[in-house]
């Protein structure tokens, strides 16, 4: 939840007025548990936008914002909800985990990383965008980790916040 790119996230969104929760996974940081290889993962996300749910006015439209291997837990997560109105991808690493089981994404769903993103090709994601529907926006020069580059992911954000939170 300290990451500089989950950090940068909230930031944008909080600087809209968007509500937002962050979290480690179990294991991570000080948090209990152990890794359970996206298993367990899975149940930490659903619980945490449970907590938000709770704590937001009736009604509010909830959205999921995963980075990296987050990334693949929120759009597996996003694939078994019933409704979930935006999903933002950043840096989905398509060159390590399957994405296949994604078929209808939230109508608001943004997929973003950098153009020399070492886990996220730009050729997979284009085509996962293309198969999805979905907004595909990169990053010039961004890698992985969007060292220099958090300015332009916080815009990309802030056009997706835009589309369905305000």
């Amino acid at each position: 939840m300290d990451n500089p790119v989950v950090t940068r996230v909230a930031e944008v969104a909080q600087g809209l007025g968007v509500a937002t929760l962050r979290f480690n996974f179990r294991g991570v940081g000080a948090s209990g548990g152990k890794h359970g290889a996206g298993e367990a993962e899975r149940a930490d996300v659903s619980a945490a936008i449970g907590a938000l749910a709770e704590r937001l006015p009736a009604g509010s439209s909830i959205g999921l914002s995963g980075y990296s291997f987050g990334a693949w837990v929120a759009a597996r997560v996003a694939a078994a909800a019933p409704v979930l109105p935006a999903l933002a991808l950043v840096a989905p690493p398509l060159g390590m985990y399957d994405f296949d089981f994604l078929l209808r994404p939230p109508t608001a769903t943004l997929l973003l990383a950098g153009t020399k993103d070492q886990y996220c090709p730009v050729e997979a994601l284009q085509r996962l965008g293309q198969r999805l529907g979905s907004e595909v926006e990169m990053i010039e020069g961004a890698e992985h980790f969007f060292f220099g580059k958090l300015f332009p992911l916080g815009q990309g954000i802030e056009r997706w916040l835009r589309r369905w939170a305000l």
